[in-house]
C-alpha cells in the first residue's frame, strides 16, 4: 500500500482530535453564553434602598420618656420621645398673660380715638363761639367807649356854658350891688340877680360833676375794651389749640396702631410658645422601623440633635450602578430579576423605573477634575432605580444596604 499523505496522518493523531473537540466545546460554550446573555445587562454594584427619615429634636430639654426600642416597627403618629414640658408650659402661661395685657392696651387705645375725635370737634365749635363772642364784646366795648367819649364832650361843653352863665350872673350881681347902694334898682331885682348867680354856680358844680362822671364812664369803657381784647386773644389761642386736634388724633391713632401691633406680636409669641410645647412630644411622621436610636431617658438634648431614624421597609427599591457602556439598551419599564446575596440568591422581580441624570461621580463630595493633564479614562457608573413588583416582600426581609445582583432584560 502506498504511503498516505502526512496531513492525513496528522489528523489521525489523538492530540489533534482532542484539540478539535476542545475547540468545538469552547465555541459551543461561547455561543451558549452569548445566547444566554444576549438582551441582558447585569451588575453586582447594586444595593437595596429605602426612605430614611431622621428624627431630631426641635427644642432643647431633658428626655422624660422613650417608649420605643431599636428595630421596633411603629405606625405614623406613634410617640417616640417625650421631653420635659414644664419650662414650655410656663412659657405658654407667660405668653398668654402678655397677650391679655397687650389686647387690653390695644382696646383702650382704640376706644380713645373716637372719644377724642368727638371732644375735639366740640372744642373747636366752642372755641369758634368764644372767638365770635369776644369779637362782639370788643365791638360793644368800642361803642361804649365812643358813647362815653361823646358824653364827656357834652358834659365839658355844658360845663363851659354854665361857667360862662355863672360869670355873667356874678357880674350882674356886682353891677346891681352898686346901683342898689344908690337906690337906682329895687331890692327885689338885686335879690333875683343874686339868686340867679347862685343858681348858675350850682349849675357849674353840676356840670363839673357830669364831666367827672363822663370821664369815669370813659375809663370804665376803656377797661372793658381792654378786657374784651384780652378775651379775644384767649379765645383765639383756644381756637388755635382746638385746631391742632387732628394732629393729636393722628398721634392717638398711631398709638392705637402700635398697641394693636404689640398685641399681634404677643399672639405670635403665644403661638410659638404653644408650638414649642407641642414639640416636647415627638411622634413618628411616617410608618417605619426605629433604627440608630441614640436618645436615652434623662439625656439633655439640643435643638436639631439627631435622636433616631425611621426606615420605611414597606417601600424599598434597588439602586443599581451600571457601567456607562451598559446603558445603550436600558430603558424605563424593562423587566428585572433581582438576586439577593443575603438570602442565598433568592430572586425578586421588578422593573426599571428611571435612570439618573448624571453619573455617581458627579454626586460625590469631590467630583473628579479631569482638566489636570494627567487624565486617565475611567468607565463611569450611572445609578438606575429599580422598583420591586408589589406583594413580593410581605415580611419585609429586605434591608437598605443589602447587596443584590439585578439582571435587566433589554429585549423583552
Amino acid at each position: 500500500m502506498p504511503d498516505q499523505p502526512q496531513s492525513t496522518s496528522f489528523i489521525r493523531q489523538p492530540g489533534f482530535r482532542i484539540g478539535v473537540i476542545v475547540l468545538l466545546v469552547a465555541i459551543a460554550g461561547v455561543a451558549a453564553w452569548y445566547w444566554v446573555t444576549a438582551g441582558r445587562e447585569s451588575t453586582d454594584d447594586a444595593q437595596v434602598e429605602a426612605h430614611v427619615t431622621p428624627i431630631a429634636a426641635r427644642i432643647g430639654g431633658t428626655v422624660l420618656k422613650l417608649p420605643v426600642a431599636d428595630n421596633q416597627p411603629v405606625e405614623a403618629g406613634t410617640v417616640l420621645v417625650e421631653i420635659d414640658p414644664r419650662d414650655y408650659e410656663i412659657a405658654v402661661a407667660k405668653a398668654r398673660a402678655e397677650l391679655a395685657d397687650a389686647e387690653a392696651t390695644a382696646v383702650a387705645a382704640t376706644s380713645s380715638v373716637p372719644i377724642a375725635s368727638a371732644t375735639a370737634s366740640g372744642n373747636v365749635a366752642t372755641a369758634q363761639g368764644s372767638v365770635a363772642q369776644a369779637y362782639a364784646g370788643i365791638e360793644q366795648a368800642q361803642k361804649e367807649l365812643e358813647q362815653a367819649t361823646a358824653r364827656v364832650a357834652v358834659a365839658q361843653a355844658r360845663q363851659r356854658e354854665t361857667e360862662a352863665n355863672a360869670t355873667k350872673a356874678a357880674r350882674d350881681v356886682e353891677r346891681l350891688r352898686g346901683l342898689l347902694a344908690k337906690d337906682e334898682v329895687a331890692q327885689q331885682q338885686f335879690d333875683a340877680a343874686v339868686a340867679a348867680a347862685d343858681a348858675q354856680r350850682a349849675a357849674v358844680d353840676s356840670a363839673k360833676a357830669q364831666v367827672t362822671d363822663a370821664n369815669a364812664g370813659v375809663r370804665v369803657a376803656e377797661s372793658r375794651l381792654v378786657q374784651a381784647r384780652a378775651g379775644d386773644q384767649r379765645a383765639r389761642a383756644g381756637l388755635e389749640s382746638a385746631q391742632t386736634a387732628p394732629e393729636q388724633i393722628a398721634v392717638m391713632r398711631a398709638r392705637a396702631s402700635s398697641a394693636e401691633a404689640r398685641a399681634q406680636q404677643a399672639r405670635a409669641m403665644l403661638q410659638q410658645a404653644e408650638l414649642n410645647l407641642q414639640y416636647t412630644v415627638i411622634k413618628a411622621p411616617v410608618k417605619g422601623t426605629v433604627s440608630k436610636k441614640t436618645a436615652e431617658v434623662g439625656q439633655v438634648v439640643q435643638p436639631g440633635q439627631p435622636l433616631m431614624a425611621l426606615i420605611a421597609l414597606d417601600a424599598v427599591w434597588v439602586t443599581a450602578n451600571f457601567k456607562e457602556t451598559q446603558l445603550r439598551e436600558l430603558r424605563p419599564g424593562q423587566s428585572v430579576t433581582i438576586s439577593v446575596d443575603a438570602y442565598g440568591g433568592r430572586e425578586y422581580t421588578g422593573k426599571v423605573e428611571s435612570i439618573a441624570a448624571a453619573t455617581g461621580a458627579r454626586f460625590s463630595l469631590l467630583p473628579p477634575e479631569n482638566a489636570t493633564g494627567n487624565y486617565v479614562k475611567v468607565v463611569q457608573r450611572v445609578p438606575v432605580k429599580i422598583v420591586l413588583t408589589g406583594g413580593q416582600d410581605p415580611e419585609h426581609p429586605l434591608r437598605p444596604g443589602m447587596s443584590v445582583t439585578p439582571v435587566v432584560y433589554t429585549k423583552r
